[in-house]
């Protein structure tokens, strides 16, 4: 007698359970960390210390994110096991990328000013502050200038790279609102305008294809406030205008 083929089996839940102790429910933090690597190897581009980099960049914010949940929780025993497991990949990958070049210590200063102002909202259990979302915003856009000065480029060389990320992250922060968690503020409504309408014009007058990018945005910014989506439709609309924007650095 033969027995019917079996089917490959799912997860169970324990182990799915499991592998959401150690990974972050943050899904756009994802985009957030990998655009301004994309963007400053494509301008500036690409040497192998750049591998090591992204993985202590990666290692890095697993570590600072359970970081923030030990300060938020006060409960540090919590998340000994997380925090443990993506200490040692961060300090061994940044090690060779610091030893090769030792002038990215010059970032150390603002890195650590932009990470103590997380901790201070996470303290106060006030994440979500706006203050606080454009630091780890600044903190991202930062990781421009330091792929330029991991491939020996001149910042000048990153400048305009860190600028149209910047400028489109930091317009990120009052656009997610008004979807998700503020959908239906006024306030926020008017502020993600306004600024989608700022930085569409001073694109306009530096770069006419940034400003394209940035009219599509504020199209965005405008229209899908008003209209029913899910956060995963969201998430999706954010992926293709950060490759738009890596498209548009490319070609020009």
């Amino acid at each position: 007698m033969t027995t019917p083929p079996t089917t490959p089996r799912r997860p169970t839940a324990p182990r799915r359970r499991r592998l959401r102790r150690y990974i972050p429910p943050q899904h756009g933090a994802w985009a957030m960390l990998l655009l301004p690597w994309l963007a400053g190897v494509l301008t500036t581009g690409f040497t192998w210390p750049h591998l090591p980099l992204l993985g202590a960049w990666l290692a890095g914010y697993l570590f600072s994110y359970y970081l923030l949940q030990a300060v938020k929780t006060r409960r540090p025993g919590r998340v000994r096991a997380q925090l443990c497991l993506y200490a040692a990949p961060t300090a061994l990958l940044a090690a060779p990328v610091l030893a090769l070049r030792p002038q990215l210590l010059w970032y150390a200063p603002a890195y650590a000013t932009l990470l103590a102002i997380n901790l201070g909202y996470a303290a106060r259990r006030n994440e979500r502050a706006l203050l606080n979302d454009l630091a780890s915003v600044a903190q991202s856009c930062l990781m421009v200038f330091v792929c330029a000065t991991t491939s020996t480029a001149p910042p000048a060389e990153a400048l305009p790279a860190f600028l149209v990320v910047t400028g489109y992250l930091a317009g990120t922060v009052p656009y997610v609102k008004t979807m998700i968690r503020e959908r239906g503020h006024t306030g926020y409504y008017r502020a993600s305008v306004a600024y989608h309408l700022a930085i569409l014009a001073a694109a306009a007058w530096w770069h006419q294809p940034i400003a394209i990018l940035f009219a599509l945005l504020l199209a965005r910014a405008t229209v899908f406030p008003k209209r029913p989506m899910a956060p995963k439709q969201v998430g999706i609309i954010e992926i293709a205008a950060s490759l738009l924007l890596l498209l548009i650095l490319a070609v020009t």
